[in-house]
């Protein structure tokens, strides 16, 4: 079994409110589960990095840098065509 471990939150109620029935829409009924998974989904990043450091040994580095397009295109033009070819 997972150790677990009670906590105490001080949470915006209106926030809260429309937390749980957020939840009850979508017919969940244990709200920890429904915040373990929100946390998870937030360290996921972590568990990615764990994943690659446990296959390779290290964690590459990551850098994204800006490129220019090497032809001038127009996002909203070509998003105009695609949707004209779905009708």
């Amino acid at each position: 079994m997972v150790d677990r471990v009670k906590t105490t939150i001080v949470i915006d109620r209106e926030l809260w409110s429309r937390f749980k029935a957020r939840l009850l829409e979508e017919g969940v009924e244990e709200v920890s589960r429904a915040i373990e998974e929100v946390i998870r989904e937030e360290l996921s990043e972590d568990y990615v990095a764990d994943a690659i450091r446990g296959l390779l040994g290290v964690i590459p580095p990551i850098e994204v840098k800006p490129i220019k397009p090497l032809v001038e295109t127009n996002a909203g033009r070509v998003v105009r065509e695609l949707r004209n070819e779905r009708t």
